[in-house]
């Protein structure tokens, strides 16, 4: 889903278009454990950190993720929209 942002800065328009995922926290990834869990636990630290690049912000999640160590495209792109890379 794409939504358009309309920001007036001195009588002229910027357009500024940005993906918005729909992230289903609720979706069961692994003994239990939920897309919003693995978001709960690792939120309050990515707060603190400042990314550099996509591969880095991909592999941080892989590595901070309580358990389960695998990719969980939900658990990245909830992080890379917060991030702005």
């Amino acid at each position: 889903m794409e939504f358009t942002n309309i920001i007036q800065t001195n009588n002229d328009y910027i357009i500024n278009k940005t993906k918005q995922f729909m992230i289903n926290k609720d979706k069961h990834i692994w003994e239990g454990w939920t897309v919003g869990d693995f978001i709960d636990d690792i939120e309050p630290v990515f707060n603190r950190i400042v990314f550099k690049s996509k591969p880095e912000l991909k592999k941080w999640i892989k590595q901070e993720q309580p358990y389960y160590k695998k990719h969980i495209p939900e658990v990245y792109n909830y992080f890379l929209q917060k991030s702005g890379l």
